[in-house]
């Protein structure tokens, strides 16, 4: 899976807290995404594995509120994750064999 900058900041929003199940707008803040960038990232996640999304079993009129549906790492996800975020970070960490540009011209 191919890790964007929107994807490692919802990584590590839910690797804050993995055993936790999270809800669309609690990501949307922890992760500073909006909507329309969070959910497909939620859904290829999802499909990947790495996520398994439930609805809250509430009565919306009794909560008042609707349904939120909720997410939560797979152990395979959370295993994914971390090993996807350092990878990012020492391809992005200076001095890091990754993150040092090649000599002579070279490009990355």
């Amino acid at each position: 899976m191919r890790i964007t900058v929107p994807t490692a900041r919802v990584l590590a929003a839910l690797l804050a807290d993995p055993d936790a199940d999270h809800y669309g707008l609690e990501l949307m803040q922890a992760a500073g995404l909006a909507s329309g960038t969070l959910y497909p990232i939620l859904r290829r996640l999802t499909e990947a594995g790495w996520l398994t999304a439930s609805w809250e079993d509430v009565d919306p009129a009794e909560a008042g509120r609707p349904a939120r549906r909720y997410y939560r790492l797979t152990a395979e996800g959370a295993t994914e994750a971390r090993r996807a975020l350092a990878e990012l970070r020492a391809q992005t960490t200076p001095g890091s064999p990754l993150g040092r540009p090649a000599t002579g011209g070279g490009a990355w």
